[in-house]
C-alpha cells in the first residue's frame, strides 16, 4: 500500500477551474494511475481534502504507486510525497492508541413501509454523527470514547460538498471530518478499515482514516 500527497495549486485558477466538485477530484485520483486504466482492472482509491495550516492537499491510499506526473495535474510543482503505508500497517497491534483523523460520510437507513429497500438519509447533528462513529467503531476492531466525551475524539469539520452525476443529476453529500485518539481492540480488523476505508461514497473522497502512533500512551 501506499500514502500519496500533493498540495493542490489553489493559487493557479488556471489550473484548478476544473476542481469544482467532487466528479472532478474523483477523475483526477482515477487519472493518476494509467496502468491501471491501460490494462482494464481500476482498483479502489481511498482519498480526501486535506486543510493545514491554511494550504489543501489532496491525500491519496491505493494499492499501486500512483503516476506522479498526473497527480501533479492540479498540484504544487515539488510538493508530491509518496511513501509505503506497509510499514505502519505491519506496526499496528491490539491495545496500540493512536491518533486519527477520517473524512466520512456518516448516513443511515430510513424503512418505509411497503418497500423492502430503505431509503439512505445523513446524519444531520453532531451528535448523531459522532454515534454513527462509535457504532462502527465496534465492529471494525478500534474504540473511542461515548457519544458525549469529546476528550477522545471530535467533528472538526462538516459540509455540503457537490456531487454531479453523469446523468445531470446533482447531489449535496455530507463530509464531515472526525479527529481523535483511538485504541486498537483488533489489530486486523483494524488494518481493513484503514485499507478498505469507513461508510459510505469512498470514490468521493469519503472513509480514509490516517493514523499516527501517540507519543504517550495515556
Amino acid at each position: 500500500m501506499y500514502l500519496s500527497r500533493v498540495e493542490i495549486d489553489v493559487a493557479n485558477r488556471q489550473k484548478t477551474k476544473d476542481l469544482t466538485q467532487l466528479s472532478a477530484f474523483h477523475n483526477w485520483v482515477e487519472q493518476s494511475f494509467p496502468d491501471e486504466i491501460n490494462n482494464g482492472k481500476k482498483l479502489r482509491h481511498l482519498w480526501r481534502i486535506d486543510q493545514l495550516q491554511g494550504k489543501k492537499y489532496l491525500l491519496l491510499l491505493s494499492e499501486n504507486m500512483p503516476d506522479k506526473r498526473q497527480l501533479l495535474r492540479y498540484g504544487v510543482h515539488d510538493t508530491v510525497m509518496i511513501k509505503s503505508y506497509d510499514r505502519l500497517l505491519n506496526s499496528i497491534k491490539q491495545g496500540q492508541l493512536l491518533q486519527f483523523r477520517l473524512t466520512a460520510n456518516p448516513t443511515h437507513t430510513v424503512l418505509q413501509p411497503g418497500i423492502k429497500q430503505g431509503r439512505v438519509v445523513p446524519h444531520i447533528t453532531i451528535d448523531y454523527q459522532r454515534k454513527w462513529l462509535i457504532e462502527r467503531s465496534q465492529k471494525l476492531g478500534f474504540q473511542l470514547g461515548t457519544t458525549t466525551d469529546k476528550s477522545t475524539f471530535d467533528i472538526v469539520s462538516r459540509d455540503w460538498p457537490l456531487l454531479s452525476y453523469k446523468s445531470g443529476r446533482r447531489l449535496r453529500l455530507s463530509r464531515v471530518t472526525f479527529e481523535g485518539r483511538l485504541r486498537v481492540e483488533d489489530a486486523d480488523q483494524f488494518k481493513q478499515a484503514l485499507i478498505n476505508g469507513i461508510g459510505r461514497e469512498k470514490a468521493f473522497g469519503m472513509g480514509l482514516m490516517t493514523v499516527i502512533p501517540r507519543i504517550n500512551n495515556d
